[in-house]
């Protein structure tokens, strides 16, 4: 009997070997220590990169929840960012804690629903970069006010549009795009994934980087043209600061990303059974999973007032604890002194900039 009949016995009895025959299928069993596989030295590392993703972004989604002056779609578009990648983190932590030998005790529903959802995640992240790139790019060409309801609606179907697309991009597998009990068409380091989606969500992921990509450059060009015929050194400043705000986007989401894009494409077009070196693809998910660690770096904490927020959220926890740290007192400190000397210069300036009481003329 060969693997596609006994595939079809097997699927008829909704027994969980199915997965078992894939995997063996593609070889992914081989040099696969079953008894002593675990949490091992790896997995604990990318356990803890998850919680730091995990607390990093909420922190920053709440500090924007929870203030009302971040009420602009600039805002809106950050905080969609943090709370994919805040998904990100955690169905990274659930996939990693169902791996290993409680795959083979799956059927494949679940099997397409913890990969699914991780898809899922890594989708709504990718998309929600490329919105906040479009609404950019779309604001440096036709300038708007950042409260503008129009923008802001469209943000938000925008947002809505981003998780609508990643949950179906997902769920297609469970839909009926797989290769269950079509062991030629299956993915070798995805043995339940057809080969076809792959290269499909491989496709887009890399449309959506050079789309990235090439409209952080037109903003660029667009900023530094102003400065020229503007000529000023606060110009020029803001262009570099762009520039190197551009190269990290640009350079996190390429290196995060590329790595795990040039292994789909091996897979994609090599034999299953004689793929012996992409058995293991680990390394280059928990590479694209980092670039959530890095996205709330660049878009949140380059803010002075997500910092602020972020700062303000800190100091309300640890009092609230019982346990105020040593350096939020210094920082509130700082901050309060600082408020005051800006509080009395600036009343100071709108004395300067009174007009000046004159006493009355006696003939008046």
């Amino acid at each position: 009997m060969d693997n596609n009949s006994e595939c079809l016995i097997f699927l008829a009895r909704h027994q969980v070997d199915i997965i078992l025959l894939h995997y063996n299928y593609t070889g992914k069993l081989e040099n696969r220590h079953l008894p002593s596989e675990g949490m091992s030295a790896p997995r604990i590392v990318f356990v803890v990169i998850s919680c730091f993703i995990v607390i990093e972004n909420l922190l920053v989604f709440v500090a924007i929840v929870n203030n009302t002056r971040f009420r602009s779609w600039v805002y809106y578009c950050i905080a969609n960012i943090t709370l994919c990648d805040l998904l990100t983190g955690i169905v990274y932590i659930v996939n990693i804690c169902l791996s290993g030998q409680k795959t083979f005790q799956m059927s494949p529903t679940l099997w397409f629903i913890r990969e699914g959802v991780l898809f899922f995640a890594l989708a709504a992240s990718t998309f929600s970069l490329l919105i906040t790139a479009v609404e950019r790019y779309a604001t440096m060409v036709r300038p708007v006010p950042y409260a503008s309801a129009r923008k802001t609606y469209r943000v938000y179907f925008l947002i809505g549009l981003c998780w609508l697309v990643a949950s179906l991009i997902g769920l297609l597998p469970l839909m009926g795009w797989n290769c269950i009990c079509n062991f030629d068409e299956c993915s070798t380091l995805l043995p339940l994934y057809s080969k076809s989606y792959i290269l499909f969500c491989v496709v887009m992921f890399s449309i959506i980087i050079i789309g990235i990509v090439a409209l952080y450059s037109s903003i660029y060009h667009l900023v530094r043209n102003s400065a020229k015929t503007v000529s000023s050194s606060r110009s020029k400043q803001k262009s570099i600061r762009l520039l190197k705000t551009v190269f990290m986007i640009v350079a996190a989401f390429v290196i995060c990303w590329s790595p795990l894009f040039v292994l789909l494409l091996l897979d994609v077009f090599c034999f299953s059974p004689s793929c012996t070196k992409l058995h293991s693809m680990e390394w280059t998910i928990a590479l694209a999973v980092v670039n959530s660690a890095i996205n709330p770096i660049i878009y949140s904490f380059g803010s002075n007032d997500v910092k602020r927020a972020i700062l303000k959220l800190l100091c309300c926890c640890f009092i609230k604890a019982g346990a105020p740290l040593p350096f939020l007192s210094r920082s509130e400190s700082v901050l309060g002194a600082s408020t005051d000397s800006s509080y009395r210069l600036s009343n100071r300036n709108s004395k300067l900039m009174s007009p000046k009481k004159t006493l009355p003329k006696s003939g008046e």
